[in-house]
Order: C-alpha cells, then sequence, then structure tokens
C-alpha cells in the first residue's frame, strides 16, 4: 500500500486533487485581510520577500494568491514522493516548486540537497522573486520555524512576512501539524506580520532568539485568524 502510495500516477492524483480543492477554497470563501499594508511596498515593488505559514494551513494557502501572484512566487516543497503531490498542487495554482528536505544526520546526498536547495533560495529571493515557506515542515515538531527559513533570509537580506490563516466552517484533522480543511461558502481570514529581518551579522544565539519569537509570532498571528472567523483556537 505504501509503495502504491508513492507512485507517480497516485502522487499525480492527490495534487490534481488538492490543487482543485485548493482553487475551490480560495473562490467560494469570503476572506478577509489583516495588515495586509505591510506587504504592499514589496509586492509593489523590486525586492525579493519570504513568507512564512504554517505547514498545517496548506489546504487553506491560496487565500495569499492573489497577492502573490504579482510577484514572481514559488515554494519551497519537500523532495519526497509524499511532498510530490504538495508540488503538483501548487504549480498548478502558479507556484512552481524548490524541492528541500531536512537532512539527516549522516545522509550526505540529502545534505547535499538541502544545500543545493538553500542556494537556489538564496538567488530567488536575492534576484527579486518572493519564496513561501511552510517553516515547521515536512516533519514538524508543530508551530516551531526551523533554521532554514532563517538562513535564507540572513544570506539573501531580504524581508521575512509571516501569514496566520484561518477558516470557519473548517476541519481539523489530528495529524502532527492539526492540518485544517475548510468547507466551501465560509468565511476566511488572512492576518499578514512584517517585514522582519535577520542582521547579516546574526550570530548562533541571536538566530535561536529569533527563531523562537518568529515561531511565537507566527502562532499569534494564526490565533488572531482563528478568532476573526469565529472559530475557537486549538
Amino acid at each position: 500500500m505504501k509503495k502504491l502510495f508513492k507512485s507517480d500516477a497516485v502522487q499525480n492524483l492527490l495534487g490534481w486533487l488538492l490543487g482543485t480543492y485548493i482553487r475551490l477554497i480560495l473562490s467560494t470563501v469570503r476572506w478577509t485581510h489583516e495588515n495586509l499594508d505591510c506587504v504592499e511596498p514589496v509586492l509593489a515593488g523590486d525586492s525579493g520577500a519570504i513568507a512564512l505559514f504554517w505547514h498545517g494551513r496548506i489546504p487553506l494557502c491560496l487565500a495569499t494568491a492573489p497577492q502573490w501572484w504579482r510577484k514572481r512566487t514559488r515554494a519551497f516543497v519537500s523532495p519526497s514522493s509524499d511532498g510530490q503531490f504538495i508540488a503538483t498542487a501548487l504549480e498548478m495554482a502558479g507556484f512552481p516548486a524548490i524541492r528541500v528536505s531536512s537532512a539527516k544526520k549522516g545522509d550526505s546526498a540529502k545534505a547535499r540537497q538541502a544545500v543545493a536547495a538553500l542556494r537556489e533560495a538564496v538567488t530567488w529571493v536575492g534576484g527579486g522573486g518572493a519564496l513561501v515557506i511552510t517553516p515547521d515542515g515536512p516533519r514538524g515538531p508543530n508551530e516551531i520555524i526551523a533554521a532554514g527559513a532563517l538562513q535564507i533570509a540572513k544570506r539573501s537580506q531580504q524581508p521575512v512576512f509571516l501569514m496566520g490563516i484561518a477558516a470557519n466552517p473548517s476541519k481539523q484533522f489530528d495529524t502532527w501539524d492539526r492540518i485544517m480543511f475548510a468547507a466551501p461558502f465560509g468565511k476566511g481570514a488572512v492576518v499578514w506580520e512584517g517585514p522582519l529581518h535577520v542582521p547579516p551579522d546574526a550570530d548562533d544565539a541571536m538566530a535561536a532568539a529569533l527563531l523562537a519569537d518568529w515561531s511565537a509570532r507566527l502562532s499569534a498571528v494564526t490565533r488572531r485568524a482563528e478568532t476573526l472567523v469565529g472559530r475557537t483556537p486549538h
């Protein structure tokens, strides 16, 4: 069964299903945005940008598409077979992927792949593109930002924006990321925060402090979005 799930045919089907669903949710949910003005100078300008939202909100992520369609935008996605259908769905929506994964200790092939993807991301953002990242994916822990997003921000010296996304009515499942699926024709909210920056001379201690602060902020704007749609935070 696991081998079947990882097959190209099944992954392509899942990608099409997810891509169709996220476009349906974009077009049928009544979306509102709070503090959208904070990102307007970047959307209207030539600088790059990094946008973060939690992995569990992937099914709602096209709520931000009308904004990021205004720039050249790509998405950071795991190179695993499990990530293939997500990459397919996002490409259907106009966001081609940079495939990246967290390398385990001793896995030199994945380490090289991760370094190459990081370099590609830095070049992309530094050249004026936008990059959307779920910084707690693909394995978690839930709502904890991993170091990769901060490294891209530090090396590119481009601004970071946080996006809290929620919808109601919706269903959250008991997965590691508490994934949320919205029902069509409900209401949704996106709460924006930024721009945030990483000093070019940030050391390990400062980086750790920024990761903790950004994680708390991204969770806070996500809870705020839940409140705006009348959903009790979990």
